[in-house]
């Protein structure tokens, strides 16, 4: 084998070191420049995507905090409009309470004042009913008829 020929290695190692020289010629003037290139590029795009997340990201915080606010808003607006409906409901009641309440007096005041007539009516009834039954008790107890006067001012006499 010709590698291991020692007489020629002095040859094959000049040979080796004129190929390394110029293979390293070529990958510092012409590949590493533009895979260094590519790989600046890869940094910086890398770089700007970063900045871009942290760009959305701030922006998607701050329209969340703004959803908050506005759902709180939201929240305290529609509480305030419901009390202010349960306000004006409860008014409305009251007022018909208070209507009811006054119909329902007027009612009874007047079924008092008729329970009162009708009573004061009753009782000049029953004050007539007493006056005949007394009579025609005592007219059957002696025997004669008596008259409605002397029923009457004998009732009166005993009140």
């Amino acid at each position: 084998m010709p590698q291991l020929d020692f007489a020629t290695w002095p040859p094959q190692l000049i040979w080796l070191a004129i190929t390394f020289g110029i293979l390293y010629l070529v990958i510092s003037k012409f590949a590493l420049p533009k895979i260094g290139g590519t790989i600046e590029s890869r940094q910086n795009r890398i770089a700007s995507d970063l900045d871009e997340a942290q760009r959305l990201k701030d922006d998607s915080e701050k329209a969340i905090a703004a959803y908050e606010a506005a759902l709180a808003e939201a929240k305290a607006k529609a509480h305030g409009i419901a009390q202010e409906t349960r306000d004006t409901l409860k008014a409305e009641i009251e007022a018909e309470r208070a209507a009811l309440d006054a119909q329902l007096n007027e009612r009874l005041a007047k079924a008092e004042a008729s329970i009162a007539a009708t009573k004061a009516e009753a009782l000049k009834s029953v004050e007539q009913v007493a006056s005949d039954a007394a009579g025609a008790i005592v007219s059957r107890l002696i025997g004669s008829k008596t008259t409605a006067a002397a029923v009457k001012k004998a009732i009166a006499d005993a009140k």
